[in-house]
């Protein structure tokens, strides 16, 4: 195993019952990278981070997390990993400072009270430490559960969905926390549904019904998907949609905003297919290809494995 790696899996397979959730993934994860864990509800990405953290042991596969093997010392990645969950769960009718201290006490923090105080200071949580949690938006709970998830000193955060429901400002500032951390030598690992956070990440997968279907740099995904796309504007454009989607070499045919984007990953096909509709009734303009474009054509190529 390559130190420079604080993930490094091969062949991590876990199955529910006869259903495979997560098949046969590879993924590698430098040291000090922010990497995006991307795909549809129901892809595997939250049952693959519990394996990584020990919460739950693969049936198959094998590799290193932080130096220790991920199926024989989870206990060890246990305490060096922070897992923050989608839900929100911390004691409500407590005080942000006091959740902190029962976080530190169960993590075995030594000077806990110093560690709790300068946790609410860096975060800007000072100002709210006798604040009951229960009373805090959105935006200050995904605080307080990032100072949580910092208080033992990990050297890998894994943040699943961190920012769903939060307002767009407190997003921001999130990811600019989440950059600081990375500069300083803290890995993260971070399943997310939005475009624009995916393209902060240094690197990013997606994932869909268990099965790995891209990864790389932003660059890289979009180049690998080999998708042509083109941007429609004007009239009736969800007639037109209905009608291009029939035509052999349209994939997909997608309103964004008040445009529509058209895409296939054979241009010639693709090219004749918007041939009889390229009027002067429409405006047809050939552009790059988005990652938005790239997973939503990922999505209508990959299979529901839940599917009868």
């Amino acid at each position: 195993m390559d130190r420079e790696f604080a993930i490094d899996v091969r062949g991590m397979t876990k199955r529910f019952g006869g259903q495979t959730v997560v098949d046969a993934i590879d993924l590698q994860v430098r040291a000090g990278e922010i990497y995006g864990f991307l795909g549809p509800n129901g892809s595997g990405k939250t049952t693959f981070i519990r394996m990584l953290c020990g919460l739950l042991r693969a049936d198959a596969g094998s590799g290193t997390c932080l130096g220790f093997d991920v199926i024989n010392e989870s206990e060890e990645i246990k305490r060096q990993v922070g897992y923050m969950t989608q839900r929100f769960s911390f004691y409500e009718d407590l005080s942000l400072a006091e959740n902190l201290d029962f976080v530190a006490r169960m993590y075995g923090v030594k000077d806990r009270r110093a560690t709790v105080r300068r946790s609410l200071e860096d975060l800007g949580l000072a100002g709210r430490r006798k604040q009951l949690a229960g009373q805090l938006s959105g935006g200050w709970k995904q605080r307080l559960a990032l100072a949580a998830c910092l208080l033992h000193k990990p050297r890998l955060l894994l943040l699943d969905e961190p920012t769903a429901g939060v307002d767009p400002k407190a997003r921001r500032d999130f990811w600019e926390q989440i950059h600081q951390l990375a500069a300083e030598g803290l890995t993260f690992l971070i399943t997310t549904h939005y475009m624009d956070e995916a393209e902060r990440c240094h690197r990013l997968a997606y994932l869909s019904y268990g099965k790995l279907l891209a990864h790389g740099t932003v660059a890289e995904v979009i180049a690998g998907a080999g998708l042509t796309t083109w941007s429609v504007s004007g009239p009736d454009l969800l007639k037109l949609a209905e009608e291009i989607r029939r035509r052999p070499g349209v994939q997909e045919a997608v309103a964004f905003g008040t445009t529509l984007h058209v895409s296939g990953d054979d241009p010639e096909a693709l090219e004749a297919a918007i041939a009889p509709f390229r009027t002067d009734r429409h405006r047809w303009q050939r552009i790059p290809s988005g990652l938005e474009d790239v997973f939503i054509h990922l999505m209508g190529e990959s299979k529901d494995t839940f599917a009868p």
